[in-house]
């Protein structure tokens, strides 16, 4: 029998694992985990009694693969949640499908709301085309960001960098009310020193054009209209948050006979003869195998082969960039935000499952509403209002480094100065989770991506997936395809890996189906 070992126990290494042993009985599988949670920036927080979703997770794919994982796991519902029958809600449901009620394996159907907060007001996320979005910006800013707009449809810009990425599908007034501060501050460097690839992964299809077409699209109902994925406007969530998923399939996983060894943290790769041989943990021990897919930081993988790799791939690695992120839990008594969208919600507070914060004043980026995402996440739903502060940082920095109660006035006061809570609003409770290595930045040696790309290539036995495994800014769904793609050259003995690394680079990939996956 070959060993496959898989290094890291998030959404790529679990998929990889789980779909091998699934599709083939001659391989004793190992997930390495350096945690003791599965699920890795896909994982649930448990903090008395309730739950953090860390980053959000919305789970929408075209993928049809990756939907019918997620739907073997854990069926759709088919009764409603206990928000939708408090508030007479209807979704539609999936006949013969579970009550959340009374059963925990189970995917909600949820709405997707995000706004932009900006100028004190609401904008749609992405940017709509409705008029209170005129309304809210007022009339001379609405004047220049439609001239702006038509202008950078007839002198477009070299996409030498995310700027001209941004200004080019919505022109320059639009990309600086609400593109240029957020970027910034999510990745501590100006657009314009970013490469354009991150956008054309991200946004993709998304413009003022795509925007609107949406809305046109809307008004002759059509069951097979094209959608961009930034437009969606349902999604499933797991009950109790994405680590709930990632867990049940850990389980199942070590029922067909896989391990997961927990606190592992991989330090070296040994290789020779271009193959991998073994790797070495923290703790000393050492595991040889036939098979290694990694979804550890691609500068970490490298930095672990030691003097054995060349020059140039070793400079690359050393340079890859990372964003890290600081997430804020808080449990309030209420929020200072009115809810006049018209959709009904627990307590009446605002719908939102993000809202993003444009205001370059604070240091904030992004605050989650963990209610909106399931009211199985939040202890006492009807009464408090469980949210998510995210902070966007380096590690090692002065925000990273203060103190857990430093962190949590820090995050109230700003709340306060934006208006988002009462100067004598209550804190019930609060939490502070830190995440190393969360986004893969676009920047430094990024550039030269492909060179380290082609040396990671020359090991037959090596399989990079997943977000910081290929150092990709992927979506979860993207992160699962590169390990679908994996076990699928594992098992026919494809040589090549350019499927592999394919996933999620071309303009049009996941972007576009013949019908809407709504599970």
């Amino acid at each position: 029998m070959k060993k496959c070992i898989i290094i890291g126990g998030g959404p790529a290494g679990l998929t990889a694992g789980y779909e091998l042993l699934k599709k083939s009985d001659e391989y004793e599988v190992v997930i390495l985990e350096q945690s003791e949670a599965l699920g890795g920036i896909s994982r649930t927080v448990r903090h008395n009694g309730n739950r953090m979703d860390i980053g959000g997770h919305r789970f929408f794919s075209k993928d049809k693969n990756v939907t019918a994982f997620w739907s073997e796991l854990m069926p759709t519902q088919g009764a409603p949640s206990i928000d939708d029958k408090i508030l007479g809600r209807e979704k539609p449901l999936v006949q013969g499908g579970p009550d959340p009620e009374e059963e925990d394996r189970v995917m909600l159907i949820r709405r997707r709301i995000s706004r932009i907060y900006y100028l004190n007001k609401f904008f749609d996320y992405p940017i709509s085309m409705k008029p209170q979005t005129f309304i809210n910006m007022g009339l001379p800013r609405t004047v220049k960001a439609g001239f702006s707009y038509l202008k950078s449809t007839v002198s477009k810009k070299e996409e030498t960098s995310l700027e001209n990425f941004y200004i080019n599908r919505f022109g320059k007034v639009l990309y600086s009310m609400f593109f240029e501060g957020y970027t910034e501050k999510l990745w501590g460097r100006h657009p314009s020193e970013i490469s354009a690839d991150w956008g054309a992964q991200r946004v993709k299809g998304l413009s003022i054009l795509a925007v609107i077409k949406d809305m046109l699209s809307k008004l002759v109902p059509n069951k097979n209209r094209k959608v961009e994925t930034s437009l969606i406007e349902e999604f499933v969530y797991p009950k109790f948050g994405p680590g709930q998923l990632w867990e049940t399939v850990g389980d199942e996983f070590v029922k067909m006979g896989g391990k997961i060894l927990y606190n592992k943290k991989v330090t070296d790769i040994n290789i020779s003869d271009g193959r991998v041989n073994s790797i070495k943990c923290a703790d000393g021990e050492e595991l040889s195998g036939d098979i290694f897919i990694s979804s550890m930081p691609v500068k970490d993988l490298v930095a672990g082969m030691g003097d054995a790799v060349p020059a140039a791939p070793a400079e690359i690695a050393k340079g890859l960039p990372y964003r890290d992120f600081v997430t804020v839990g808080l449990l309030l008594n209420k929020l200072n935000l009115k809810n006049e969208t018209g959709i009904k919600t627990l307590g009446n507070i605002v719908p939102d499952c993000w809202i993003y914060v444009q205001d370059v004043g604070v240091k904030l980026g992004r605050i989650q509403i963990f209610n909106n995402w399931s009211p199985y996440l939040v202890k006492d739903p009807q009464n408090t209002v469980w949210v998510g502060l995210e902070y966007f940082c380096a590690e090692g920095d002065d925000f990273w480094n203060m103190d857990e109660k430093t962190c949590v006035d820090f995050a109230v006061k700003e709340l306060k100065s934006m208006g988002v809570i009462d100067a004598d609003a209550k804190v019930l409770d609060s939490h502070r989770e830190r995440v190393q290595k969360a986004y893969p930045a676009y920047f430094d040696t990024y550039d030269r991506i492909d060179e380290l790309v082609d040396y990671l290539n020359t090991f037959s036995n090596l399989y990079c997936v997943g977000r910081n495994g290929q150092h990709r800014y992927n979506n979860m769904d993207h992160s699962m395809a590169t390990s679908f793609e994996a076990v699928s050259n594992i098992l026919s003995g494809k040589q090549t890996k350019e499927n592999i690394w394919s996933v999620n680079t071309e303009a049009e990939y996941h972007e576009e189906s013949s019908d809407e996956n709504k599970n």
